[in-house]
């Protein structure tokens, strides 16, 4: 008949360890094991023996056991070599040398850490400390290597390092986040890149309008297409046309203000795709100023840019909608004008590639989730690490 040790020996999982006893209180379990004495190699002269010294027991922090504090009471037994003197302890595959804790538990705070749990949270259901979950996470360091076809770059505000913003560089056709970055300053980023010697095969590069980023690129990557994302041109569109619905409304009354303020939805939603009653909403807003009612054509006429097909059908249609806004002299649409005019071609690439800034955009709304776990990172390094810990 099998004993109780063989059972709780199986459910340990420890490879050549023995059960000797068990110990249950109202929190924690403890649980007695020691290992079959066999030959060790002296890790001064590569000898063999066999000879023990002594023993002593060492206590070890494993995963739970029904919902109560796992320990392991291992009995260390401690060589002597007859041949140099030199007194070691023999090796352990589930514990690492000077820790306390197993290999699983190692990676079971890893595995939490990477579902974007808090260092607090962890350390209390471990019952450790925080500064050891953050030793523990110390050893996580990620590095690139070699830098893919496709790259997409962006900034996000991290407020780590002393820095406001950091810069985040994405895969956006394998959907991976390669690395981040500590800042946007140029000189930083152009030491970064000018680590990796693969540059030139970096084909397309999606960026958002800013022309550090565009520098760099024209510089460093010389075989490189760039690509404007366009959620960041669009959004150029929608805030001149709420810029200019923010103007007229001041000459209203308070309620018409209030009406306007909360009805400014409507103005940005696609005409096609509101209902009936919301269009006629919508033909009474318009009523109200001539300028907003151009902004708004202005915006359906960015509409049919945004639908083209393909890369000569989209420069006609912007061309158009560039001509159609500087006719319309509304101030609000001048620095619209401007960055379509400056940035058209690489603006026009998005209808020729489907590379985007989508997948980094994500990304960043999961940062803005573990820093508000985390309630703010001050060590930039950490801050990185966990990033691309919870982001592989």
């Amino acid at each position: 008949m099998l004993s109780q040790e063989y059972f709780i020996t199986k459910l340990l999982g420890l490879k050549d360890v023995l059960v000797t006893f068990t110990e249950e209180t109202d929190s924690s379990i403890y649980i007695g094991i020691e290992t079959k004495p066999k030959p060790q190699i002296c890790p001064c002269c590569k000898q063999s023996t066999t000879y023990i010294h002594d023993y002593r027991q060492q206590k070890i922090k494993d995963l739970s056991f029904r919902d109560k504090y796992g320990y392991l009471l291992l009995k260390k037994r401690r060589y002597v070599c007859k041949q140099c003197g030199k007194r070691f302890y023999e090796k352990y595959s589930f514990l690492p040398r000077y820790h306390h804790m197993t290999q699983r538990v190692y990676m079971e705070i890893l595995r939490m850490l990477r579902n974007n749990c808090s260092m607090k949270l962890v350390a209390e259901l471990f019952n450790t400390s925080v500064n050891t979950v953050s030793r523990v996470f110390g050893i996580v360091n990620y590095q690139l290597y070699k830098l893919p076809e496709v790259i997409a770059i962006d900034e996000f505000k991290g407020n780590a390092g002393g820095e406001k913003y950091q810069v985040i560089i994405t895969n956006p056709k394998t959907k991976e986040v390669l690395d981040i970055l500590p800042n946007r300053h140029k000189t930083h980023l152009m030491d970064y890149f000018l680590r990796f010697n693969n540059r030139k095969s970096v084909k397309y590069v999606v960026m958002d309008m800013w022309g550090t980023y565009y520098d760099i690129c024209k510089t460093l990557f010389p075989n490189a297409i760039i690509i404007i994302d366009k959620y960041h041109y669009i959004r150029q569109v929608y805030w001149a046309l709420d810029r200019v619905r923010k103007r007229v409304q001041k000459g209203f009354s308070k309620h018409k203000r209030i009406y306007f303020k909360h009805s400014r939805k409507l103005l940005l939603a696609p005409y096609d795709k509101l209902k009936p009653d919301s269009k006629q909403a919508l033909r009474i807003m318009l009523s109200q100023h001539f300028d907003l009612q151009e902004a708004w054509q202005l915006k359906e006429l960015f509409t049919t840019f945004r639908n083209s097909t393909d890369y000569e059908t989209a420069r006609k249609n912007l061309r158009a909608f560039i001509l159609t806004a500087q006719e319309s002299n509304l101030t609000e649409f001048k620095d619209c004008i401007n960055a379509f005019s400056n940035w058209s071609t690489p603006i026009l690439n998005s209808f020729d590639y489907p590379y985007t800034n989508g997948f980094t955009e994500g990304i960043n709304n999961k940062i803005k989730v573990l820093k508000r776990n985390a309630f703010g990172f001050r060590n930039f390094n950490r801050f990185r690490n966990r990033i691309l810990h919870i982001c592989p």
